[in-house]
């Protein structure tokens, strides 16, 4: 006679758990449907970021300043300003002057083009570049990444200066969303 062999659920495991589940059990929870709905509408208004980056324009008499840099920023994210000076008159020693505030926490990868000479003075991280002349323009690309522990708020100004002498400039809050 030919023995029945039955196989042996795994430990833990019992006859019971094998049948069908039915009722509201056999389904996904409609909270979860929910709660996946509503991250993706939140995602899709850009205010966790995402969104094109906006553009800060200054004239003033001697240039105009243009400032674009990506906000909110995201824990980790790489991102990218641009500042674009156009001269309205002769520059004799164009500085970018950008608050310490604002990198704080941040990693600069790189800048293009690079500056004649790089400073710290008055609370501000300046770079030197080739005098402008009326009418020329001055484009700058600084890549940069938000560094694990930064979460918060970044505030200060990126300024234009002939020498010492300001310019104009262009203050910029920024918020770092985890």
């Amino acid at each position: 006679m030919a023995e029945k062999h039955v196989a042996a659920f795994p430990d833990g495991l019992d006859a019971s758990h094998a049948k069908a589940v039915k009722g509201m059990r056999a389904h996904a929870s409609p909270l979860a449907f929910f709660m996946l709905g509503g991250l993706m509408v939140t995602a899709m208004t850009g205010v966790l970021g995402g969104s094109p980056a906006p553009v800060t324009v200054v004239n003033a008499p001697s240039a105009s300043l243009q400032v674009k840099l990506a906000r909110p920023l995201r824990s980790g994210l790489v991102f990218e300003t641009h500042i674009r000076v156009v001269a309205r008159r002769d520059i004799a020693k164009p500085v970018i002057g950008i608050d310490a505030p604002l990198w704080r926490d941040l990693t600069i990868n790189s800048q293009i083009p690079a500056a004649a000479d790089e400073s710290f003075k008055e609370g501000q991280f300046r770079f030197d570049y080739a005098a402008l002349k009326a009418g020329d323009t001055l484009d700058i690309k600084i890549d940069g990444q938000t560094n694990p522990p930064l979460v918060g708020h970044l505030a200060g100004a990126i300024t234009l200066l002939d020498d010492d002498t300001r310019l104009a400039g262009v203050r910029v809050s920024i918020p770092v969303l985890p």
